[in-house]
């Protein structure tokens, strides 16, 4: 987020602060650099009403020098004039009552910062609007840095306290359909469980945004709880400690945020779930061809394509709506991620499955919002490690190989100047059928302690050398589904349960 005046500089735990005026006694817009890849850069601005009446709208302008331009953004509307750019807030956010703040981000291209900053057309600092008018011709030319970018991430601060047991055992629970394994009842789920995330809330369309749940009609699940009861169970659940978000998405629920209009409706329709059931948060499992990439797309830290765009902006427009407390997980497939290893989007030629690491623009997005990313390693095709062989689900191998690439980091499409930094250790656990009947790649419970033994301690690891070392803080395990693994017995739950308890 971008300061209006730029005074001095400051690198702290990897990220670039610009230091701008001190609070008045009025509205203010202060901005900050959140992340710097030497060609381009993230900023978020915060807006606060630092004085005694509200404020019913804002509207934030600055200037960047030429050779820099901005290119997603979110939680803003966006207009340009020249080098001029202004963000005004959006129908939810403009209101802000004496002490109150929002905030909204972009990703900007160039190596040049916000200069010119103004609030309503006063200074951003408070004051009074400047009086030097905007540079009529562009600064002397500089050329962009050619320092590739760095090899880790600007590391993410960790959030606040998650609620979470350092080792998760997270599963999917059928409840709006039964698929085979009979229906369970909220009230029923184990207490093992620390995420339940809910399958599924589905769009009305493919590109509607608006979300839709409902419990499993009574002709397929007879058993099922009325709502009441449903909400009650919930609430007993958060009483434990445990974390119940609702899954957005699944094999058939195909979300394609198309437009902004559908983007305003995903979050206003996602929200109207989350509380109307009081829950904890999102899951999104977006499958199929839910996320693609523009022709011409290639660079995950700058995406252009709206369905990419317009997902990031709802996300945090969500996170922003609920604060610290939003818990948010994700579980993309490996050819959305790990895939981007070797292939992105398109590629610069064109040709290639438009799906190929479509989820890296996300996750790179909102590495510092993510609670939980939990890949399914699962109904995968052969995938290449850091070690450049292929590997094959089924084994503790697979779980290794793919998961370290997420604990490591790797090159986008085998660029080494275009590096997918690495995520924290605490965010990162990895998917797994609960049964031979829930998923192809089922891996039984001695691979899958093998492969998190290798990952935590860096033993046993089937001939893999880890890239990322050891990770004492990995997060645990993730499964479809808990109806599955109740319909086999709850073999996932009571292997995993008690390893992930003992693991130092």
């Amino acid at each position: 987020m971008l300061l209006a005046v730029v005074s001095a500089l400051a690198v702290s735990a990897g990220a670039v602060w610009v230091a701008g005026p001190a609070l008045a006694a009025g509205p203010s817009a202060t901005f900050v650099k959140t992340s710097d890849w030497g060609s381009g850069w993230e900023g978020k601005y915060t807006v606060t009403n630092g004085g005694a009446t509200a404020l019913s709208s804002w509207a934030v302008a600055f200037t960047l020098p030429s050779g820099s331009s901005v290119g997603s953004f979110w939680d803003a509307d966006m207009t340009r004039s020249g080098q001029r750019f202004t963000f005004r807030n959006r129908s939810w956010n403009g209101s802000l009552a004496p002490g109150a703040s929002v905030s909204f981000g972009f990703i900007a291209t160039g190596s040049g910062s916000p200069a010119d900053c103004t609030l309503n057309g006063a200074a951003c600092g408070g004051g009074t609007p400047p009086t030097t008018p905007p540079p009529t011709t562009p600064p002397p030319t500089t050329p962009p840095p050619t320092t590739p970018p760095p090899t880790t991430p600007p590391p993410t601060t960790p959030p606040p306290n998650s609620g979470l047991p350092k080792r998760a055992l997270i599963g999917y629970l059928h409840s709006s359909f039964a698929n085979g394994s009979g229906y369970v009842r909220m009230a029923d789920v184990p207490a093992s469980w620390d995420i339940i995330n809910l399958a599924f809330g589905e769009p009305t369309s493919v590109t509607s945004g608006d979300i839709r749940f409902q419990l499993c009609p009574v002709a397929e699940c007879p058993n099922v709880e009325t709502e009441a009861q449903f909400i009650a169970a919930i609430r007993a659940k958060q009483q434990q400690g445990k974390k119940v978000l609702i899954s957005i998405g699944g094999q058939n629920g195909q979300v394609q945020l198309t437009t902004t209009a559908a983007r305003d409706r995903f979050v206003s329709s996602v929200a109207a779930i989350i509380d109307r059931y009081g829950l904890d948060g999102l899951d999104i499992d977006f499958e199929g061809h839910s996320l693609s990439l523009n022709t011409g797309d290639t660079d995950f830290k700058n995406p252009t394509t709206p369905v990419i765009v317009n997902l990031i902006s709802a996300v945090r427009s969500l996170k922003q709506r609920y604060g610290s407390r939003f818990i948010l997980t994700m579980a993309p497939e490996t050819f959305f991620v790990q895939l981007g290893y070797q292939y992105y989007g398109s590629g610069p030629w064109g040709g290639q499955d438009p799906r190929a690491g479509a989820y890296l623009p996300v996750i790179h997005a909102l590495r510092n919002d993510i609670t939980v990313l939990h890949v399914q390693d699962y109904n995968s095709g052969p995938i290449m490690g850091l070690d450049n062989q292929y590997h094959t689900m089924g084994g503790a191998l697979f779980h290794i190989a793919m998961t370290d690439m997420l604990l490591a980091g790797f090159p986008v499409a085998g660029n080494t100047n275009n590096v997918f930094p690495p995520l924290r250790e605490d965010q990162v656990a990895f998917g797994t059928p609960s049964s031979t009947s829930a998923g192809n790649g089922y891996t039984a419970p001695a691979a899958v302690q093998q492969a998190v033994t290798c990952l935590v301690r860096g033993t046993n690891c089937a001939g893999y050398t880890p890239r990322s070392g050891t990770n004492p803080n990995f997060r645990g395990l993730m499964t479809w589904s808990i109806n599955w693994d109740r319909y086999y017995g709850w073999e996932f739950q009571n292997s995993h349960r008690p390893f992930l308890n003992g693991l130092s």
